[in-house]
């Protein structure tokens, strides 16, 4: 099986046996694509951030896997040795992106999936198929998925700003096709405004330090033919304070049970200024996204990014332009209280605060699970 065939951006290219990343470091200047055989493999282009997006990793991470023991040969063992085999490799990969709660969730998923699969035969060969089928499952449901979150939200958004004919989003980082298998999230919202023509520009961040909205978020909107400005980071509040924009929507890297979210570093400030200005502020992420273990969000785990990439050019890529000597500090996501929070967009539908102001995540959850 293939990625779905569609005008969008492809930053996954499998098929079985096979698998490329789209390196989006090289990004818009070069498009090239780098060979993936195996958990090692992905591990290093995870970390390296040749592939990124919540979603988008977690896919990465099983189908990498899913190549290797395709591959894979001479292999000596019993069912329940290739369990051994796959579990240690996934917890291998989760280790690339802890704050991504999708890739621990996919880890998590893929290993019931493989122990349930060495219950029912002896043979190696059945956990390993089993295994690939699950991560080609979960390739399929990225795309589908989006393209839900897509409609929820554009229908959210239609029924917080019912005075607007046409309404700006301002969105940070990249949430669309390069961040997941395919369509987006928080892009996924505007990709699907402008297909029902409610959109009247989008606007995307820079995303210091990294630049993923300069890079990634205005290519896929150019690509896409989406009306749309780019701003400096620093420009989100005089843009807000000129009325220019309507709502802001994110992507989310994990939703703690109370609804404090963490995204891209940057990500808790457009919460303040939108707060501020009495603009929406939504979530939009799938529900694998959520996780009901942490009650909120002083349990994430923040990762910090290398210093190369606040002291020189293009994310640390290129020249030094900082002082030498100077310390960095470089958390690669923030912390968004669910009360700055306006909903949840999720493919099962939107998470709204109940009459005491609050999310019940858990409650919307266990309802979906059962749909």
């Amino acid at each position: 099986m293939a990625t779905e065939a569609n005008n969008t951006l492809q930053s996954i290219c499998y098929k079985r046996g096979s698998l490329q990343l789209l390196d989006q470091r090289k990004l818009p200047l070069e498009t090239s694509y780098l060979d993936i055989r195996d958990a090692t493999d992905a591990w290093h282009a995870i970390k390296d951030m040749v592939v990124r997006g919540a979603p988008a990793i977690a896919i990465a991470a099983a189908l990498s896997l899913a190549v290797e023991v395709f591959n894979l040969e001479g292999f000596d063992g019993t069912s329940n040795d290739a369990v051994s085999y796959l579990i240690m490799k996934l917890e291998y990969l989760v280790s690339s992106r802890p704050t991504a709660v999708n890739l621990a969730d996919a880890a998590t998923k893929l290993k019931e999936v493989v122990s349930k699969a060495a219950s029912k035969a002896s043979e190696a060969t059945s956990v390993f198929q089993a295994f690939i089928d699950a991560a080609e499952i979960m390739l399929e449901d990225d795309v589908a998925s989006n393209k839900a979150i897509g409609s929820y939200g554009a229908s959210f958004l239609r029924l917080q700003l019912n005075n607007f004919k046409k309404i700006s989003v301002l969105t940070h980082c990249n949430t669309g096709s390069l961040a997941t298998a395919g369509y987006g999230t928080a892009l996924g919202v505007i990709r699907t405004l402008h297909t029902e023509k409610m959109l009247e520009r989008a606007f995307c961040t820079e995303t210091r330090p990294f630049n993923q909205g300069s890079r990634l978020t205005a290519f896929e909107l150019v690509h896409d033919n989406i009306p749309a400005t780019l701003i400096a980071d620093s420009g989100a509040a005089a843009l807000m304070k000129d009325g220019r924009v309507n709502a802001v929507v994110v992507g989310a890297d994990r939703v703690a049970a109370n609804g404090d979210t963490a995204n891209k570093i940057g990500t808790y400030s457009l919460a303040i200024l939108a707060n501020y200005h009495n603009i929406p502020f939504v979530v939009a992420a799938p529900l694998t996204s959520i996780d009901l273990s942490i009650s909120s969000g002083q349990e994430i785990i923040i990762e910090e990014r290398s210093p190369k990439e606040l002291l020189n050019t293009r994310g640390g890529l290129g020249e030094q332009v900082a002082a030498s000597g100077i310390s960095v500090w470089n958390p690669a996501f923030d912390v968004t209280p669910a009360n700055l929070i306006a909903g949840i967009i999720t493919e099962k539908g939107v998470i709204t605060k109940t009459d005491s102001d609050a999310f019940d995540i858990k409650d919307f959850v266990h309802k979906a699970s059962k749909k």
